[in-house]
């Protein structure tokens, strides 16, 4: 199968969708790999060494897109990206059509088949191709935290671990799966006085396990919850429904009760957000300011560290690619491939885009 890797184009989005080393794994098998112009420079890549792994490079999107049937790719297709696809391609990346009407729709006239890397499951119930870019995202979260509360970016001032003295900064995390738990390993690692919630408390009773008395855990509901918003310096929203809109679980009458310039990074902001009036940011213009409220909302985190998320993506998604450069479209009714199927033939497969769409 003739597989394209296009150059990322969304607002300083430095991964890609595959390495070198991955490539040569798919040309030594026979496939025929086609990689855009300067695709891999910002992790480090430079188009010689693809060349090298026996890839075509392309200087021309549309003649890539053209030669290719398989569309490996990071972030979803922006839309003057879209009107490349057509009825031929299998377009394989993030997605995250619940929050993105536009882009659903381009999908759906281009009648590609669409399979999204965050609602692929494995027998065991797992999100292969999302945990590794949960990971790097919970744990860049309270790196971006930290960095605006300093005085010198407009913060507060405060210093997680706090000093001889002085109290280490409150960090609440709403949510324990991967996310969560690695927001927490940075936190607790950089000192910070944590509580994390969650409803699933066999989630909450692992989490205690791990960390024992470095961290506070609590059951998530409203008046819980509020006793803490009024001392936080940090929020990190980490909640999930694969493939659906996430849930607000701050809301506006909650807002009012956070503390001037404490810094809400809203990890879920790819599936719309969980905090009242998060709307996503880029890295070149980060956080923006809510009623005295600092939001952090940048929706491809992970291109931060693009060399490590590209190499970490491409070593989960590899073992799926072969199988669908294998299998072709026939693959995509064959497990893990069918809670991937978020679109085909101008059809909405995922349910729970499906209703997302329905309530937009």
């Amino acid at each position: 199968m003739n597989i394209a890797i296009p150059k990322e184009i969304l607002n300083n989005e430095q991964r890609i969708a595959l390495l070198p080393q991955h490539v040569k794994t798919l040309t030594d098998a026979g496939h025929q790999v086609n990689v855009e112009k300067s695709a891999g420079l910002g992790s480090g890549f430079s188009d010689q060494n693809f060349i090298d792994a026996n890839a075509r490079i392309y200087a021309n999107k549309d003649q890539l897109f053209q030669d290719s049937q398989l569309i490996i790719k990071v972030k979803e297709p922006q839309l003057n990206e879209c009107q490349y696809l057509n009825a031929q391609h299998i377009l394989f990346s993030f997605l995250h059509l619940a929050a993105a009407k536009k882009i659903t729709q381009a999908l759906l006239d281009s009648h590609c088949t669409a399979l999204a890397y965050e609602t692929l499951t494995d027998t065991q119930g797992r999100l292969p191709l999302l945990q590794p870019m949960s990971a790097i995202a919970g744990r860049l979260s309270v790196q971006a935290g930290a960095h605006h509360l300093q005085s010198s970016t407009g913060g507060k001032g405060v210093l997680l671990s706090g000093a001889p003295g002085v109290a280490r900064a409150k960090v609440l995390i709403i949510g324990s799966g991967t996310v969560g738990i690695n927001a927490c390993d940075v936190a607790v690692g950089m000192g910070a006085d944590v509580t994390v919630f969650d409803i699933d408390t066999e989630k909450l009773r692992l989490l205690q396990e791990r960390f024992g008395c470095a961290i506070n855990t609590i059951f998530n509901h409203a008046l819980a919850i509020n006793r803490y918003l009024s001392r936080a310096d940090l929020i990190i929203g980490a909640a999930l429904i694969p493939g659906a809109k996430a849930p607000i679980l701050i809301n506006e009458e909650q807002l009012a009760l956070i503390p001037d310039k404490t810094v809400l990074v809203d990890v879920a902001i790819d599936q719309g957000g969980v905090f009242a009036h998060s709307r996503p940011t880029t890295y070149e213009k980060p956080i923006y300011h809510y009623k005295n409220l600092i939001f952090y909302c940048v929706s491809n985190m992970p291109a931060a560290v693009a060399r490590t998320a590209s190499e970490a993506l491409a070593n989960s998604s590899l073992p799926f690619i072969h199988r669908l450069a294998n299998g072709g479209k026939k693959a995509i009714n064959t497990e893990p491939f069918k809670q991937a199927l978020n679109i085909e033939r101008g059809i909405i497969k995922h349910p729970l885009v499906q209703q997302a769409f329905a309530e937009t």
